[in-house]
């Protein structure tokens, strides 16, 4: 893939990843400051509520204090690594997954800096059984991890079948 059109694919979907996470995190936050509200309800299976995870993902580590700001210096290292991948990618769907992951990533170090945690509002339930509650950019972190995961075991089926 050419160099410029890498940057720009990867350049518009970290910005659109990172906006897009914005604006969730300051409506949800702002709806819940203004209204004094604890959860809204969606439907049977769907909240929002507000939670500050001042960990990592899935609010393990919250405990430790020193261990935030290593965390968050890890963070910042792996996206820096990230974006080098991206740039040495020679797929799009490669490019396009790393990106997702990179700007989520930016999205969550972005919280950790300015609101010192990270807000998670979406919380999916079945009966008394709740998810770990998340937020936008950790979808797009997810999302980037699956699809790679998912064409390397497809590629990887494909490839053996070819050798048989």
């Amino acid at each position: 893939m050419e160099l410029n059109k890498k940057f720009f694919i990867s350049f518009f979907l970290i910005l659109l990843t990172f906006i897009f996470d914005r604006i969730s995190k300051i409506y949800i936050i702002k709806k819940f400051v203004e209204s004094n509200i604890q959860d809204i309800y969606i439907n049977h299976y769907l909240n929002l509520v507000l939670i500050w995870n001042k960990g990592i993902a899935f609010g393990l580590l919250q405990n430790d204090g020193n261990l935030y700001h290593l965390i968050s210096l890890a963070i910042f290292i792996i996206i820096i690594y990230v974006n080098f991948i991206i740039y040495s990618s020679k797929k799009t769907y490669e490019v396009v997954c790393f990106s997702l992951i990179s700007g989520g990533a930016i999205g969550n170090l972005f919280d950790r800096i300015y609101y010192n945690a990270v807000p998670d509002f979406i919380d999916i339930h079945f009966k008394n059984f709740h998810w770990f509650t998340f937020n936008v950019s950790d979808i797009c972190i997810s999302l980037g991890i699956l699809i790679l995961i998912f064409s390397e075991l497809f590629n990887s089926k494909s490839s053996l079948e070819k050798n048989e």
